[in-house]
């Protein structure tokens, strides 16, 4: 009989590890932590509680993963979510997390230019340290902001998102918007991946051949002209 997929457990059918990364511009390193935290329902006000923390707290959760279990057409998907917020301090532990993970979320600052900017260089890292096929998607956080504050348009968000092919999200941690929707939707992406792997490691069985009813019976094995008939 045939094992289950080394993936699949009995309280969940897939396994997706899942990496926020982004610039620590300030406050953007909150908000990572914010749209995780949020997504996962770890705190009804996360928001107020992650700015009263010392550092020290912070700097746990930043190591630290977070897990959410949902159900996406049908499958129940595991999803380990790892934030180490840009910080250079986590430059070694980052590489180290790119190499394992199955998605990549990459969250700038609407109001902070240089953390879009910057996206094209986290690019370059994940060219260089995750796997080819690791699924992408752009966040623009803190969409909740006054227009008077913000530096990046969301057409310039959408433009960079399909240069590179990815999707394009813009979310607030501090007022929740979008944010299920990005996990949802990169988690979708990373099953269907998963699923289509699966399908193409399944082993070809082994065919017997059968007595083909139009010829009345099973060919007999030729014999040699030397026998006779």
């Amino acid at each position: 009989m045939a094992t289950a997929p080394a993936r699949a457990r009995a309280d969940y059918d897939y396994l997706i590890k899942l990496l926020l990364i982004g610039d620590s511009g300030k406050y953007l390193c909150y908000f990572n932590i914010i749209i995780a935290l949020k997504f996962i329902k770890l705190y009804h006000d996360i928001f107020g509680i992650v700015f009263d923390q010392t550092i020290g707290l912070v700097s746990f959760i930043w190591i630290d993963f977070k897990i959410r279990t949902i159900e996406l057409d049908g499958k129940r998907i595991k999803l380990q979510i790892w934030d180490t917020a840009g910080q250079e301090r986590f430059r070694t532990i980052t590489t180290a997390y790119y190499r394992g993970a199955m998605g990549i979320l990459l969250v700038y600052d609407v109001t902070d230019e240089s953390s879009f900017n910057n996206i094209r260089n986290w690019m370059r890292n994940i060219d260089q340290h995750a796997a080819d096929n690791v699924n992408k998607i752009l966040v623009g956080n803190k969409a909740d902001m006054d227009e008077s504050k913000r530096a990046v348009p969301t057409a310039k968000g959408q433009e960079l998102a399909d240069e590179y092919g990815i999707k394009f999200f813009e979310t607030s941690a501090k007022t929740n918007f979008n944010v299920e929707q990005v996990f949802f939707s990169i988690a979708r992406e990373i099953k269907q991946r998963l699923v289509e792997s699966d399908s193409k490691a399944e082993p070809q069985t082994i065919r017997i051949s059968k007595p083909d009813p139009a010829n009345g019976s099973a060919a007999a094995p030729e014999k040699s002209a030397c026998c006779g008939s």
